[in-house]
């Protein structure tokens, strides 16, 4: 499997066609892991953030895509928060 990634990335590298339709069509599974991924912790962030109440963070959780870093950093920081919303 590392063999894999690092052939992939050493393609790119090389042949800079990360941005062509081919390369995303003959890896579409590292695509499908990645969409996963972000949907999880993109789901998650969102959803804290607005039990919480922090319109800012929402926002900017549903515009900015980063492939779940910035959703991971949100949880993160603010784990200890007790949601805002009433029972």
């Amino acid at each position: 499997m590392l063999n894999t990634i690092g052939q992939i990335l050493r393609d790119a590298a090389v042949n800079n066609f990360v941005f062509s339709p081919g390369f995303w069509l003959s890896n579409y599974y590292w695509l499908l892991i990645l969409l996963f991924w972000s949907t999880i912790w993109k789901g998650l962030a969102l959803w804290k953030a607005s039990r919480r109440r922090q319109i800012g963070w929402f926002v900017a959780l549903l515009i900015v895509n980063t492939a779940g870093l910035l959703e991971i950093f949100y949880l993160a920081a603010y784990h200890d928060m007790k949601d805002k919303a009433k029972k």
